[in-house]
Parts: C-alpha cells; sequence; structure tokens
C-alpha cells in the first residue's frame, strides 16, 4: 500500500512540474521564491503537521489532491488513496501565497498597478429599449349597432387622421329605427302642444329625451340629431368618425363588409408620447425606480437627445434572460420616434459618495469568488478575495478585501494569480 502511494505522489509532482514548466517559465528565471515544505517542518521541531495540526485544534482533515473529500478524522482518500491532511482553525491554506518577481519580468509581463481612492460613483444604467405605443393614447373604433360599411375613406394602415374625420359609413337597420322613433316623438310633442295638460307634456319631454339619448349611444353625431329635429327626416347612412386624433395602425373593414359591435374596425393611437420599453440586469435592479429621469438617442438622429422618465417597473424578472423590464415614457411632438425603433437609454439613479473605487479591470471573476492581485512592494504579489457592491461601466466599488491606498495589479493579474494557485497546489502536497 505504501509504495503505492509513493508512486501516486511522484507521479503527481511530476504532473505538476511538467504544468509549471510550460505555464511560468518566466516566474523560473525571475528567481520566484517557491518552497516546498517537508512532512517535518525544522522550525516546529521535528513536530508532524498532523501533531501541529491537534495542537492548533484541528477540525477538519482534506485530500491535497482532492479538495472535495473532507472528513473530521485522519484516513485516506478514498479516490486517490493519499493520506488526508489536517486543516486547523488559524490556518491560512484559503489564502493565496505571495509571488516575487524580478524587476526585469515586471516590465516584460507589463505589469501596471494602480493606488485605491475614495470618490463618487453615479448610478446609471446604460442599455437598449424599444419604442412602443403609449397604450393610454391606444383607441379602438367599434360600431354599436350592426350594419354594412357603405363607403370607407381610410383604407391603408399609417395614415394620420384629425379628432372627427370620417372614417366610413355605415347603414345600421337599428340606427334608423331609432331615428323613426325620435322623429315620432317629436311629431307627437308638436301634436299635443296645445292644451293636452301637463301630464302629457312631461310624457312627450321625456319620449324626446329617450330617443336622443338612443341615438347618442348610437353614436350618430349631435350635428345629424339636431338635422332630424328641423327636417324630421331620417338618414340612412350614419357617418363613423374618429375619437382623437393620430395614426392608423391597423384597419379591418372593407366597403360593403358586414360589421358587429364585436368588429374592431380602426385603431388609433396618439405619437405625441410614446413608451420605450428597456430590460435591467439583475445587480441593477436596486438603483431602478419609478421616477427617475432618463435619456434616449437614437442613431437616425445624431445629436438628438431626448430627456424622461422611469413610469413603471414590472415586477417579474425574465426567467431566461435574468432581466427586469421598466418602461420609460418620452414626449414626442414631432413624431421623430417610431414605433418598432430601436434606442440607447441611460436611467441616471444618483450618486454614491465615499466609494472605494475599484478598476474593473483589475477584478478576476473565477465564478466563485472575486479575486484582486495585491501589489505588496519589493516585487511580491498576493492574489486577495474581496466583495465588490456597485458596478458602473469601468469602475467598481470595493465593500471588503482592500482599503484605500493599496496598491493592485490591472494588467498581467492573471499568470500572477495562476503562479500563486499553483504554489498553493504545491503547499496542499507537500502537506
Amino acid at each position: 500500500m505504501v509504495p503505492l502511494r509513493v508512486s501516486i505522489i511522484f507521479r503527481a509532482l511530476r504532473s505538476k512540474a511538467a504544468i509549471l514548466g510550460v505555464l511560468s517559465p518566466l516566474l523560473l528565471v525571475a528567481g520566484c521564491d517557491r518552497q516546498v515544505d517537508s512532512a517535518v517542518e525544522p522550525e516546529s521541531g521535528g513536530v508532524s503537521m498532523h501533531e501541529h495540526a491537534e495542537h492548533q485544534g484541528a477540525k477538519t482533515f482534506v485530500c491535497p489532491m482532492h479538495p472535495n473529500v473532507v472528513r473530521d478524522e485522519p484516513g485516506t482518500c478514498p479516490i486517490c488513496g493519499m493520506a488526508l491532511v489536517a486543516k486547523w482553525v488559524d490556518d491560512k491554506d484559503d489564502r493565496r501565497p505571495p509571488v516575487t518577481l524580478g524587476p526585469e519580468v515586471v516590465q516584460n509581463m507589463g505589469v501596471r498597478t494602480v493606488k485605491l481612492e475614495r470618490g463618487t460613483l453615479w448610478k446609471y444604467i446604460r442599455t437598449q429599449g424599444t419604442v412602443t405605443y403609449d397604450e393610454d393614447r391606444l383607441i379602438q373604433v367599434h360600431a354599436r349597432t350592426p350594419g354594412w360599411i357603405e363607403n370607407l375613406y381610410v383604407r391603408t394602415d399609417g395614415v394620420r387622421v384629425e379628432r372627427k374625420d370620417d372614417l366610413a359609413d355605415y347603414f345600421s337597420p337599428d340606427v334608423l329605427w331609432a331615428q323613426q322613433e325620435y322623429i315620432e316623438s317629436l311629431k307627437d310633442a308638436e301634436l299635443d302642444s296645445f292644451g293636452e295638460g301637463k301630464a302629457k307634456d312631461s310624457e312627450d319631454a321625456f319620449r324626446q329625451r329617450a330617443g336622443a339619448d338612443m341615438l347618442r349611444y348610437f353614436k350618430v353625431p349631435s350635428m345629424d340629431i339636431m338635422g332630424l329635429e328641423r327636417t324630421l327626416e331620417p338618414r340612412s347612412i350614419v357617418p363613423i368618425k374618429a375619437p382623437q386624433g393620430g395614426v392608423i395602425i391597423e384597419h379591418n373593414v372593407r366597403e360593403g363588409m358586414y360589421v358587429t359591435p364585436a368588429t374592431n374596425m380602426f385603431t388609433i393611437v396618439d405619437l405625441s408620447e410614446v413608451w420605450v420599453m428597456v430590460d435591467v440586469f439583475e445587480h441593477q435592479m436596486a438603483w431602478v425606480k419609478p421616477g427617475l429621469s432618463a435619456e434616449i438617442t437614437t442613431p437616425a438622429y445624431p445629436g438628438q437627445v431626448w430627456e424622461g422618465k422611469v413610469a413603471f417597473v414590472y415586477p417579474e424578472v425574465d426567467p431566461k434572460a435574468r432581466t427586469l423590464r421598466a418602461r420609460l415614457e418620452f414626449k414626442n411632438p414631432d413624431e421623430a420616434l417610431k414605433l418598432n425603433m430601436f434606442v440607447e437609454a441611460v436611467i441616471y439613479g444618483g450618486p454614491k459618495k465615499d466609494a472605494l473605487i475599484l478598476p474593473r479591470e483589475a477584478l478576476i471573476l473565477s465564478g466563485e469568488r472575486e479575486l484582486v492581485v495585491k501589489a505588496l512592494g519589493a516585487g511580491r504579489f498576493q492574489p486577495v478575495e474581496v466583495k465588490t457592491g456597485m458596478w458602473r461601466d469601468e469602475e467598481v466599488e470595493v465593500l471588503s478585501g482592500l482599503s484605500e491606498g493599496d496598491e493592485v495589479v490591472v494588467s498581467g493579474q492573471f499568470l500572477i494569480d495562476s503562479e500563486s494557485n499553483l504554489q498553493a497546489s504545491f503547499r496542499r502536497m507537500s502537506e
């Protein structure tokens, strides 16, 4: 069993040495300080690692080759058979060992550092959006009674109309019957106006009001009702007028077509104000709320900026894109913003003062943690774990792990981090 374990260890060491020879020859040239500790450290007076761990209050035992194997007592790894290494409370195994580089290696690698300072981070979100119509300015035109379209004045989508413009004429038997009833009430009131008594006058007035209200319900224009009162002649054709000004974005009728109250004949939208729908990433959700100011631009009109505000933030996150949708409102008096146009949007969320600012290029994202390579001076560098807060373009807020005045590497940090990780692997193997 022992020769097999020794053989596995030597094969692992040879594999690591081969990787080291391929990935970091420049560090060997620079004379990096890599020491492989023996199982018995001279500093501990001949005390083994296990004894030292027990003295320090060891809690767990891990495999040097498989860190996911963790036991509460000494033993061997069930995967590779290596002896488990004790890990005690005050052990600093989670910290990457420092890396020492010579001046010529630093120059050849192009290592650059910056000093951290505190400042103000402006919360703003850059995103893209799509122009859509304001649903509060959308109107659908329906007939109040069944009938037939006799004349059609709008034949295509995109036509601009003004309020009370004629859209179509249609014939409806119900409207014609209502006109006849109204005319009869007018005639009866005129005949009974010679001393029939107050009760009869009240009945005639009620019939007239009822007849006029029915015509108004059927959307007969007031001018046509006044014409009936003068001429006492019904009109077989009733005009359909635009209830508001705007653009026809949908029409579903043709001349001679039979329509019912369920038929959406025309859809009119007022484009003097529009909505812009944008998507916001999850880490920016806390910045977005109704009332914030916003701006949009589009390549179609270079240099032109539209100012608006955040009107509504939807309460649901897209399960696939992992984004939150927000609705922006903008004035569009000249209707330069067209429906379905792509725009670039900026949402302003205000300043965050006294923040420790880190260049985004200095951050190493491993998927499980966020690392930064800190410059210790005299050619020594060490990866440290940090916790970040607010992100804004090329700047990131540091919440913990670094202090004001610390120097961090912004170029070449990935090679340094790889070398430190390799040294940590050798240290675990030596243990």
